[in-house]
């Protein structure tokens, strides 16, 4: 029997859509962490409603403290490392990537990151004292290549804020201290393209040390 065109198609998108983004768990004596990885433009899109332009990966972190101790939770106790190139990113706050003051990436020849000065935290939460600002006139963060990506800063003074930062707002991993499970979404820069089973996330916090790989 042969299935009629319209019948197929209906059976690959419904594959497409049930296919499930790569994820990871770690756990220890006092925390049990659940991660999702959104790496593709249309993965993003069905979790945000917009693929960030292509620029970033975003990681759904589930943190569940195990016993009756509150746990501290915070966005900077996550790196994400590539181990195609080393390079590694703390995630960054939602305004740095959809505010007033935010990176503009564009594709350039060259090699490396860049962004102009005042540079916003590379890689850090504003305040919390962790991964410093991109510094002097411009800086250059990754490695030397064709092509890069290179980000700019935008004033911001007079533009209408993004719609967009309220839902990257609202879903971000929040500064937490709970008995109670705490979840949300982390938003990371690496340069180039990285494949699901090449990025590692590393958590250093309360809780001590644990590391996560992404499979399908």
């Amino acid at each position: 029997m042969r299935l009629s065109p319209v019948l197929v198609a209906g059976a690959v998108l419904c594959s497409a859509a049930e296919k499930k983004p790569p994820a990871g768990q770690a756990a220890g004596d006092r925390v049990e962490i659940h991660a999702t990885l959104y790496g593709d433009k249309e993965a993003l899109r069905r979790e945000l409603g917009s693929d960030l332009g292509g620029h970033f990966l975003v990681v759904k972190v589930n943190i569940a403290p195990k016993g009756s101790e509150a746990l501290a939770v915070s966005p900077d106790d996550f790196v994400l490392r590539s181990d195609r190139d080393g390079q590694r990113s703390g995630p960054l706050a939602p305004s740095q990537i959809a505010g007033r003051g935010a990176l503009v990436i564009s594709s350039r020849g060259g090699g490396g990151l860049m962004a102009e000065n005042p540079g916003p935290v590379w890689g850090g939460y504003p305040g919390t004292g962790r991964p410093g600002r991109l510094g002097g006139e411009s800086a250059v963060v990754g490695n030397a290549g064709e092509s890069s990506a290179q980000g700019t800063v935008q004033s911001g003074s007079k533009e209408k804020e993004n719609p967009l930062l309220a839902t990257l707002k609202e879903r971000a991993l929040p500064n937490k201290t709970d008995t109670r499970p705490v979840s949300g979404l982390l938003y990371f820069l690496l340069e180039g393209k990285h494949k699901a089973k090449d990025l590692e996330l590393l958590y250093s916090g309360p809780a001590g040390k644990l590391s996560m790989r992404f499979r399908p």
